[in-house]
């Protein structure tokens, strides 16, 4: 009787080792489905930009998006402020650090003066790297 336990005991040994093939594949599943959707996250205020020839700036690191709607309200990254609050709050934001980046995205209905002021109260306040954004234009 021993030796048929022993036997039974040889033929379904236990396993002590991790299958980490389906961990690697819920990863690579994660990371294409980041790729793909990290693009679409960067501003979520939908402004009608003005549409450019001009070539686009290739620059690293994330800037700090000023959006200013058709209405007049006004919007850093996807919360709105005050006018009163910009400068304010891009200090707090950029803690102390004037070379980061500002883009200004101004809807094409806006008049040109407010986002002109606009760009204007951020430079004065000591920011050097301000620019506006636009959609390139097609053909």
């Amino acid at each position: 009787m021993y030796n048929r336990v022993n036997k039974i005991q040889k033929k379904h040994k236990i396993i002590s080792q991790i299958n980490v093939t389906p961990f690697v594949d819920v990863m690579l599943v994660l990371l294409i489905v980041f790729m793909i959707t990290a693009p679409l996250l960067t501003v979520g205020v939908s402004v009608d930009l003005p549409k450019t020839k001009a070539s686009q700036l290739n620059s690293k690191g994330d800037p700090i998006v000023v959006s200013i709607k058709q209405n007049g309200e006004l919007f850093i990254q996807e919360r709105e402020i005050d006018s009163v609050q910009l400068l304010p709050r891009l200090r707090a934001i950029s803690s102390g650090n004037k070379n980061l980046r500002i883009y200004v995205r101004g809807d094409k209905n806006v008049p040109y003066g407010i986002v002109l002021e606009t760009i204007s109260k951020i430079k004065s306040s000591g920011f050097k790297k301000v620019a506006l954004v636009a959609k390139l234009q097609e053909g």
